[in-house]
C-alpha cells in the first residue's frame, strides 16, 4: 500500500484473520492476517466490510457492495486486472490466460497473475476465481489451501 491507512480493523473469518484498511475513500486494503493487531479509528466502511465479508461467508452474499480506494494503488494494467476480476460471476472461475485476453494483453498470462498477486483487495476482488489452464488451483497470497476453500465455498470446485 503506497499510502497509510486512516483506520484498520482485523476481523476474524472462516479462513483466518482478515486486516481490513479503509482510507478516507474507502476500504483499500483486504490482508491476510496470521493473528490480530491493534485496531485503528473507526471507519463505518470497515464495519461494513466486515459485516458484508461475515454474509459472505455465510453463504449469503455473491458480491460486495463498498466503496474501494485504489488511490496510489497499482499500475494501470493492474488496476485493470482488477477491474476485470470483479466481473467474474461467483462461483465461477477462469484461466490466467483467459483473463489475460479480456484485458488486452492476450500473451500476458503471467502479468496477470503477477496483478492477482498484487491484489490489495483479498476476497472482495476475487482473484482467487483464477486458475490455471488446465483447472489447476495456480497460486494465491493466502495459500492454496484457502483458496480451494473460497472456490468451494462459492461451488467453483
Amino acid at each position: 500500500m503506497n499510502t497509510e491507512p486512516l483506520c484498520v480493523l482485523y476481523h476474524h473469518t472462516p479462513v483466518g484473520w482478515l486486516q481490513l484498511c479503509a482510507d478516507a475513500q474507502g476500504l483499500c486494503g483486504v490482508h491476510f492476517a496470521p493473528q490480530p493487531g491493534p485496531d485503528r479509528g473507526d471507519c463505518p466502511v470497515l464495519t461494513l466490510a466486515a459485516a458484508q465479508l461475515d454474509e459472505y461467508f455465510a453463504g449469503q452474499r455473491r458480491q460486495f457492495t463498498l466503496p474501494l480506494s485504489l488511490n496510489g494503488q497499482g499500475t494501470p494494467f493492474q488496476r485493470r486486472v482488477w477491474a476485470a476480476l470483479c466481473r467474474i460471476p461467483y462461483g465461477t472461475t477462469c484461466s490466467y490466460g483467459e483473463l489475460a485476453a479480456a484485458v488486452g494483453c492476450p500473451r500476458g498470462a503471467r502479468a496477470v497473475g503477477m496483478a492477482n498477486h498484487n491484489n490489495p483487495l483479498a476476497i472482495v476482488v476475487p482473484c482467487h476465481r483464477v486458475v490455471n489452464r488446465g483447472g489447476g488451483l495456480g497460486g494465491y497470497a493466502g495459500g492454496l489451501a484457502i483458496k480451494q476453500q473460497l472456490l468451494a465455498l462459492e461451488g467453483a470446485r
